[in-house]
């Protein structure tokens, strides 16, 4: 079985947001599956995807304030048009990665039991994302 479907998430502020919830209900079909893959793709290059804690908001936070540190707007940036913002979120997409992987075994994603998965927000007023979800499995 193939699947694909798009999913556009609301405007979020700059950070670190769990969506899994979102993710598994724009794929129902998650749930016939008994062994597959759930790919997740971003189409944009000033946000990002990761796997991380799904539990404790203060890892959310942590992540903000490190990938600021490894990542400051104060660079001299030559690419500045939209913003003081964009190519740090630029930078930052890149180095976080614009997809993940997900398998599926018994009906729904093997997850850690503290994993969840992240949209990273990079740019103070983002707008609207779209992830391309492509479920295949048996």
């Amino acid at each position: 079985m193939w699947v694909q479907r798009t999913l556009t998430l609301s405007a979020r502020p700059r950070g670190f947001h769990l969506v899994t919830d979102e993710v598994v209900d724009c794929v129902p079909e998650i749930a016939t599956v008994q062994t597959g893959l759930l790919h997740v793709f971003i189409q944009h290059t000033s946000a990002s995807l990761t796997i991380n804690e799904n539990a404790d908001p203060d890892v959310r936070t942590d992540f903000e304030t490190a990938i600021n540190h490894a990542v400051p707007e104060n660079l001299p940036y030559v690419h500045t048009l939209e913003g003081r913002d964009d190519m740090p979120a630029h930078v930052k997409a890149s180095m976080m990665g614009a997809s993940v992987q997900i398998p599926i075994g018994g009906g729904r994603l093997l997850l850690g039991a503290w994993q969840g998965i992240y949209l990273c927000e990079h740019r103070n007023h983002g707008g609207s994302r779209r992830l391309v979800l492509t479920l295949t499995g048996l």
